[in-house]
């Protein structure tokens, strides 16, 4: 118990400095008194994977591949976008699309969510636990066949996120 309330303790510090972005002596110690309360009251939750454990150098090469893979995607998605944005006469087929996911646990589900929302081209709209679905808004649908969705969506994204995920 005390093992996890430190790896949460530890991330909910390196949030707090993160989102504030300030580095005064009133800020940090009101960092370090929220993150305390945060992992006094989140330990007994359950399990939390602590941040050093990125440390480990596959997970580290795994993650930043992971972060290469999603900052070109996230490039190319809004390029593609300001393009058709700026040529009316480009066409847009938008709409909705519902994808099969193979990663079961929570973590991976919500980053395969949080990730391929982060690119412009698809957004995360709904999840069906029970049938492994996502439902995601599309700028350009090019298929209605749920699997060769997957492929272009989410599918590639999974793939990276597995080591991590499950």
């Amino acid at each position: 118990m005390f093992r996890r309330a430190v790896a949460l303790f530890a991330w909910a510090y390196t949030v707090w400095v993160l989102l504030t972005w300030t580095r005064t002596f009133e800020q940090l110690a009101t960092g370090l008194v929220a993150a305390a309360l945060t992992a006094a009251v989140c330990a007994p939750l359950g399990p939390v994977a602590p941040p050093w454990a990125l440390l480990r150098p596959a997970r580290l090469a795994g993650a930043a591949r992971l972060v290469g893979f999603a900052a070109v995607r996230i490039v190319k998605a809004n390029l593609s976008l300001s393009r058709r944005i700026w040529s009316p006469s480009l066409p847009l087929r938008p709409g909705m699309v519902v994808v099969p996911t193979e990663l079961r646990s929570d973590g991976g589900v919500t980053a395969v969510a949080l990730i391929s929302s982060l690119i412009v081209d698809n957004q995360i709209v709904d999840l069906d636990r029970s049938r492994a679905e996502l439902q995601y808004h599309a700028v350009w649908i090019d298929s209605t066949e749920p699997d060769a969705n997957r492929a272009v969506i989410n599918g590639p994204l999974e793939a990276r996120l597995r080591p991590f995920a499950d």
